[in-house]
């Protein structure tokens, strides 16, 4: 009974579960793939000069990877709020429904896993193909498939999604079903205290760490520095509702100045509903935070002790970084769509009252504009602690180099994915039927 509601609920949401595949599947090809590597470069002697560098690499793409799997599996099952409601006012019990959804996420996470695992391979092959050609190892990484970054993957994988699935499934059904069934469109409780009790020790952590890279030796300041920026995202996404409904606001009425159709419309979702806007603006952060810290860590390390990267080795660091920012990028459209799929009732609703098609896609376009904006903000900000810590360590004040066409870039490329992601999957309700499903 439970796997036929499971194959039901699959098919019923579509969007979410290609979403949550996708997160495990690219997580899985990432972290599996940068192991292969990792361990082969570990078995040559003559390549323990990169080995700091790959570790890096590897760690970064594991954080992102549990980062971004936990948040889509967490915004998949709380989209479907109202289906849990729905069950249990049918009288499925909340433990049957947290069994429902463990068995949807296994699933799904099973086979992701197994198709991420093939494609690991091909992906270790092309990395080591970057190291060789950015002159980090001139001879190469000779890539041998061997089972530990396999096995590591998948129990951590399976891990995270099992408590990912089971504490997004815990907070679904702790409403009454009636009560669910009736929410409105406002969040009652911004930021619920547990959620505000990690955030706040993430912070706390991510603080320390930031002032102790100045102390550490040079050899540990930048692993510090990631670590500081890690810690901080984790803590800003905690906390993030708060902090994007107090910027949205100011956004939102800046835009509701501009175009006050289309910006109110904005701004009334950004207010009502700051977490589900928080869930789309969480990938922005991580990228910029995480891209900018990596890149421009390496960049004021070489400005500091006066290198200058040319050709091929000017793309090393881009080139180990460049697949987490793929990653989180896909991310951000992913993430994107799903929380504007959900506002298809919304925009339906909008359309039997008057408001035109093109006002509600200047409307979506606005929206996903302040939530990358809010998200590139919090993310520059962490980004800049950290890099200002990094730069003390290595030059004794203040300071960090960076490249202003690589950070709009990586802006850039985020609003982009964004909008194709906010636009497509609202496409059918600004522009379709009416009544769903015709």
């Amino acid at each position: 009974m439970t796997l036929v509601l499971a194959v039901s609920n699959v098919r019923a949401n579509r969007t979410g579960v290609a979403a949550s595949f996708a997160a495990v599947l690219l997580a899985v090809t990432l972290v599996a793939g940068g192991g292969l590597v990792v361990a082969a470069a570990g078995a040559r002697d003559e390549l323990n000069g990169v080995m700091g560098l790959l570790v890096l690499s590897a760690v970064v793409s594991g954080f992102v990877s549990v980062f971004v799997v936990a948040g889509t599996l967490s915004l998949h099952v709380l989209r479907q709020r109202r289906t849990w409601g729905l069950l249990r006012s049918l009288g499925m019990t909340p433990r049957q429904v947290r069994r429902l959804v463990t068995v949807e996420a296994l699933v799904v996470a099973v086979l992701a896993s197994a198709a991420g695992c093939v494609l690991a391979v091909p992906y270790a092959v092309l990395m080591s193909g970057f190291v060789r050609v950015t002159g980090l190892a001139p001879g190469g990484v000779p890539v041998r498939v061997t089972p530990g970054p396999f096995v590591v993957v998948l129990v951590v994988g399976l891990a995270v999604t099992l408590i990912a699935a089971r504490v997004a499934a815990r907070k679904a059904v702790r409403v009454g079903p009636l009560e669910v069934l009736r929410d409105s469109a406002a969040q009652r409780r911004l930021l619920p205290w547990p959620r505000a009790v990690a955030g706040l020790a993430a912070l706390g952590g991510g603080g320390v760490l930031v002032a102790l890279v100045p102390r550490v030796e040079p050899v540990a300041a930048v692993p510090a520095g990631l670590g500081a920026t890690m810690a901080l995202c984790v803590g800003a996404s905690a906390l993030g509702p708060v902090v994007l409904s107090g910027i949205g606001r100011l956004l939102g009425s800046v835009v509701a100045g501009l175009d006050p159709g289309a910006g109110m419309l904005a701004r009334a979702s950004l207010v009502a509903q700051p977490r589900r806007a928080m869930s789309a603006a969480s990938p922005v952060m991580l990228t910029v935070a995480l891209a900018c810290t990596f890149l421009f860590a390496v960049t004021t390390s070489d400005a500091a002790a006066g290198v200058t990267r040319t050709g091929a080795s000017a793309w090393a660091a881009p080139a180990l970084v460049g697949s987490a920012v793929v990653y989180t990028v896909i991310s951000v459209l992913n993430a994107t769509a799903m929380t504007m799929t959900e506002r298809a009732e919304e925009l339906r609703l909008l359309r039997t009252v008057g408001t035109a098609p093109r006002q509600l896609t200047r409307a979506v376009v606005w929206e996903t504009l302040i939530v990358t904006a809010v998200g590139a903000l919090i993310g520059t900000g962490i980004a800049a602690a950290c890099l200002t810590a990094l730069g003390q360590a290595a030059t004794g004040r203040p300071w960090f180099a960076y490249s202003l066409p690589q950070y709009a870039g990586l802006v850039l490329v985020c609003a982009v994915s964004g909008l194709i992601g906010g636009l497509a999957a609202t496409r059918r309700a600004r522009r379709g039927p009416l009544l769903p499903g015709r």
